[in-house]
């Protein structure tokens, strides 16, 4: 007897984490710290929550549905914008706004690869992605990286078979925060260009990038869109998260098979989440750029902390935008640690078990640390609380 396709895959990890919190009360004294999700807490600037109140006071559009590739006007500024910050030459004819970049991911997949294909993700994983592969029949290739947490294109070959179709990579990385040179994303596009396959790059977190310029140049080749399927979020830059809007990049070629994806599962993104995307770029480029400023701070403040977690035998892996990937010390696996870490230390955050292979056992000594929400005395709070503990 057949099983369905999500019996096919694991609970959804944040959702399980939730449910460590049932029973447990946390004392006025030691509240909740919640670095389980990556997600914004706070809602976008006033003035586009006024704009977009107006927009659905007053713009029809608002309640309709609008084409499935997305606001025309959108896919233009996204376009422009994409060329400002990479170089090279992006049509609004390669952008289809999606509803999330998860569903960018799920389309790209489904337009690429079919039963029985496989895709190659470096571990640890974003656990979306491996989800949806198990969901849509798709083989998930294990891709380990290194101590650096940084994939090795020549070990990415050696896994290329008929059957692959794409190799998958997060940078800024969820869920350990690395940020991937350009010259490594140039190699594993030379590598999927030569090999035939396709090289996603999902960019969600690539406005906290912590260096400046662009952060690779593969969109100057300008056959780009026959190799790079490009995923990005406005969630994370505009505080966009309940509106889910996305977005993917390619060739027009392939956005048609993406958009009979879109049309059966959505038929179209959320007309106020784009309205509000395409403010964002218009007018809150100065807003952003201090958001940026500020997760780069509370990125320092980690760097800064980890000495107090290094005394007890902890060690910070890998760091970048929302994330911090550490090792810890306690002889048990990290699953049982996150849970007891609930009760013991007021904190919720998520085992690097949900990140990798059942069979790797890099997830049982590791632990993600989503730290965007916590200002530095939260973070100060965070490392004492870690650092005390008498597991």
């Amino acid at each position: 007897m057949s099983r369905s396709r999500t019996k096919a895959t694991f609970a959804a990890p944040i959702v399980e984490a939730r449910k460590w919190l049932d029973g447990v009360a946390f004392p006025p004294d030691r509240p909740l710290i919640n670095v389980s999700q990556a997600a914004p807490m706070e809602t976008p600037p006033e003035a586009l929550r006024r704009a977009m109140a107006d927009f659905v006071l007053h713009r029809p559009e608002a309640h309709l549905y609008g084409p499935d590739l997305g606001m025309p006007d959108l896919r233009a500024a996204l376009a422009g914008r994409t060329a400002r910050i990479y170089g090279g030459a992006v049509a609004a004819a390669q952008v289809a706004i999606t509803s999330g970049c998860n569903q960018a991911f799920a389309a790209a997949i489904a337009a690429i690869a079919g039963e029985g294909d496989a895709v190659i993700l470096p571990t640890p994983w974003y656990f979306n992605h491996k989800m949806w592969l198990d969901m849509a029949g798709v083989e998930a290739v294990a891709l380990p990286t290194g101590a650096d947490l940084l994939p090795d294109p020549e070990q990415a070959a050696a896994l290329i078979t008929e059957r692959t179709r794409a190799i998958a990579l997060v940078t800024p990385n969820n869920p350990a925060g690395v940020e991937y040179p350009a010259e490594l994303l140039r190699a594993f596009y030379d590598l999927a260009q030569a090999r035939g396959i396709r090289l996603i790059v999902d960019e969600t977190y690539r406005d906290f990038h912590s260096r400046p310029g662009a952060p690779h140049d593969l969109f100057t080749d300008p056959d780009w869109d026959r190799t790079l399927i490009h995923l990005y979020s406005f969630s994370k830059a505009y505080r966009l998260t309940g509106h889910r809007v996305g977005a993917l990049l390619t060739s027009p070629a392939l956005l048609a098979e993406v958009e009979k994806f879109i049309d059966t599962v959505t038929i179209c993104p959320s007309q106020v989440g784009q309205f509000a995307a395409l403010k964002g770029i218009e007018t809150l480029d100065q807003w952003l750029a201090a958001e940026r400023d500020e997760i780069l701070g509370r990125r320092a403040a980690i760097s800064q902390g980890v000495p107090v977690l290094a005394a007890r035998g902890w060690a910070l892996k890998g760091l970048g935008a929302y994330f911090a990937y550490l090792a810890h010390p306690y002889d048990m696996p990290a699953d049982a640690l996150a849970r007891r870490l609930v009760s013991e230390a007021g904190v919720l955050l998520l085992p690097a078990t949900m990140f990798v292979p059942q069979t790797d056992p890099t997830g049982a000594r590791h632990l993600r640390v989503a730290f965007a929400n916590l200002d530095r005395a939260g973070i100060a709070t965070l490392f004492k609380r870690l650092s005390t503990l008498t597991i």
